[in-house]
C-alpha cells in the first residue's frame, strides 16, 4: 500500500468513526419515536385515554421536535454543531427519566415534549454535521448512517418492548412495563453524550467563525494535505459576500427552488404514512385480528425489514444516486399501499396479505424516502444558509409527522383503514412525479458546487 493509499484509508476510518458517533443521535431518534408503539396500549389503560389522547400521547414528542428543529439552525450557526448536539443529548436523558416516572398523563406529556426538543435538534444536525465532514465520494452513505442508526433504534426498541411486556402479568404491564420502556432510553442517551466529547467541530462551521487553522486541521485528517488545501479555498469562496439570513432564502430564485424541494420531500416522507405504521403497527395488526403478542412479533418483522433495506440503501445511494432511489421507492410504496387498502376493504382482512405488503411498503420506504430525504436536505444548500435551510426542512418534516401521529387513530376510527391507506398511496404517487420533475441528482457533486445545479435549472 502506497503512502497516499494508507493516508486515504486512515482518513476514511477517521471520518467513518466520527460519522458513526454523530449518527448515534439517529439511534436516539429511532428509539424515542418508536418506543411509544409498545407502551401506548398499556398507557391508554393506565390513564384511561380516549382516541384524541392516544394521539396526543404519541404526538406530544413531535411538538417538541418541531420546536427543536426550528431553532436548531440558528443555535448551531451561533454556538456550533457539537455544542448544540451535546445539549440535545442532555434533553433526551432528562426526558427518558421523566417519562418513566409520571403519575399523571400531563406530566408524561411535559417530559415527552422535552425529549422532542432533543430529537428535533439531532434529526436536523446529525445528518448536516455528517454532510459537512464527509468526503464527496462517500457523503451519501455516511449521511445515510444517520438513518441506519434511526432504524436500528426502531428495531431494537421493538425487541426491548416485547421483552419488557413479557416480564410480568397484565397488572404489571399497565402499572410498570411502559415506564421501563421509556426509562431504558437513558442508556443510549448517555453513550451519545459521552461520545460527542470526542468528535471535532464541523470544519465548515469553524470557517464561518473565522477559525481557519482549526478547520484546516480537521480537513487535513479527512482528506490529506493536498485535498485539504483545495477544499479550504472552496469553502472560503462559498462564504465571500454572502450572509446566512432567513430572508436570503426567499430572495434568491435558486434558493427558493432548493427550499421547495427540501420541504416537499420532507412533508411527503411523513404524509406517505411511514410513522403511522411505525408508531401504531401493533394496533394495525390488532385491527386485522391479531392478538397482542402476535401483533408485537409482527411489528418486529417490520423493524427487521426496515433495518435490512436501510443497509441496502446505504450501499446503493452513492452508486445508483439519490433521485433514482426516490423514484423506485415511491413507486413501490404506492403499489403496496393500494394493495393494503384493498386488503382492509375485504369482508375478512387477510393478515398474511396485510403483513406481506406492509413489509413491501416498509422495504420500499427504507431504500428511498427514509435515508435519501435526510441526505438531500443536508446537501441542497450552500454553506452560508445550510443551517437555517436544513432546519426549515426538518421542521416541516416534524410538522407533517405531528399531523399524522395525532390524527391517524381518528382516521382509523372515522373513515377506516382502507380509506386511510388509499390516501397514503395517492400521496406516494405524487412523490414519484414530483421527484421525477423537480429533484436534481446530487451524487458525486461537491457541497460547494451543488448550488450551481439550481442556477442551471
Amino acid at each position: 500500500m502506497t503512502t497516499t493509499q494508507s493516508q486515504q484509508a486512515s482518513s476514511l476510518k477517521f471520518v467513518t468513526l466520527v460519522s458513526i458517533i454523530a449518527a448515534i443521535g439517529g439511534l436516539l431518534f429511532g428509539f424515542d419515536t418508536a418506543v411509544v408503539s409498545g407502551a401506548i396500549g398499556f398507557m391508554g389503560e393506565k390513564f384511561d385515554l380516549n382516541d384524541f389522547q392516544v394521539g396526543w400521547a404519541v404526538s406530544s414528542l413531535i411538538v417538541g421536535c418541531i420546536i427543536g428543529a426550528a431553532f436548531s439552525g440558528i443555535l448551531s450557526d451561533k454556538f456550533g454543531r457539537k455544542r448544540v448536539l451535546i445539549t440535545a443529548a442532555l434533553l433526551f436523558i432528562i426526558s427518558c427519566i421523566g417519562s418513566a416516572l409520571p403519575e399523571s398523563f400531563s406530566t408524561y406529556v411535559m417530559f415527552r415534549i422535552i425529549g422532542g426538543l432533543g430529537i428535533g435538534i439531532t434529526s436536523t444536525l446529525c445528518p448536516l454535521y455528517n454532510a459537512e465532514i464527509a468526503p464527496t465520494k462517500y457523503r451519501g452513505r455516511l449521511v445515510a448512517l444517520n438513518q441506519l442508526a434511526t432504524v436500528t433504534g426502531i428495531f431494537l426498541v421493538y425487541f426491548v418492548n416485547l421483552w419488557i411486556s413479557n416480564s410480568g402479568d397484565s397488572t404489571w404491564q399497565v402499572e410498570s412495563a411502559w415506564r421501563w420502556m421509556f426509562g431504558v432510553g437513558t442508556i443510549p442517551g448517555l453513550i451519545f453524550l459521552i461520545a460527542l466529547f470526542f468528535v471535532p467541530e464541523s470544519p465548515r462551521w469553524l470557517m464561518k467563525q473565522g477559525r481557519r487553522d482549526e478547520a484546516y486541521a480537521t480537513l487535513n485528517r479527512i482528506h490529506g494535505e493536498q485535498l485539504a488545501n483545495e477544499e479550504i479555498v472552496d469553502i472560503e469562496q462559498s462564504f465571500k459576500q454572502k450572509k446566512g439570513t432567513f430572508s436570503v432564502l426567499f430572495k434568491s430564485p435558486a434558493l427558493r427552488a432548493a427550499l421547495t424541494v427540501a420541504v416537499v420531500l420532507a412533508v411527503m416522507q411523513q404524509f406517505t404514512g411511514i410513522n403511522a405504521v411505525m408508531y401504531y403497527a401493533p394496533e394495525i395488526f390488532k385491527t386485522a385480528g391479531a392478538g397482542t403478542n402476535a401483533a408485537l412479533i409482527q411489528t418486529i418483522a417490520i423493524g427487521f425489514i426496515n433495518f435490512a433495506f436501510t443497509i441496502l440503501s446505504i450501499w446503493l445511494i452513492d452508486r445508483v444516486g439519490r433521485k433514482q432511489l426516490l423514484m423506485y421507492g415511491s413507486a413501490g410504496m404506492a403499489i403496496s399501499l393500494f394493495v393494503i387498502s384493498i386488503a382492509f376493504n375485504m369482508e375478512e382482512t387477510n393478515s398474511v396479505v396485510l403483513l406481506i405488503f406492509l413489509l413491501m411498503y416498509v422495504a420500499s420506504f427504507a431504500i428511498s424516502l427514509g435515508p435519501v430525504v435526510w441526505v438531500i436536505m443536508s446537501e441542497l444548500f450552500p454553506n452560508h444558509v445550510r443551517g437555517i435551510a436544513t432546519a426549515i426542512g426538518s421542521m416541516s418534516l416534524w410538522i407533517a409527522d405531528y399531523i399524522i401521529s395525532q390524527f391517524f387513530p381518528t382516521l382509523l376510527s372515522s373513515i377506516g383503514a382502507s380509506s386511510t391507506f388509499i390516501i397514503f398511496a395517492i400521496l406516494s404517487v405524487f412523490t414519484f412525479f414530483f421527484t421525477w420533475k423537480k429533484v436534481p441528482e446530487t451524487k458525486d457533486v461537491p457541497l460547494e458546487q451543488i448550488e450551481t445545479l439550481w442556477a442551471k435549472g
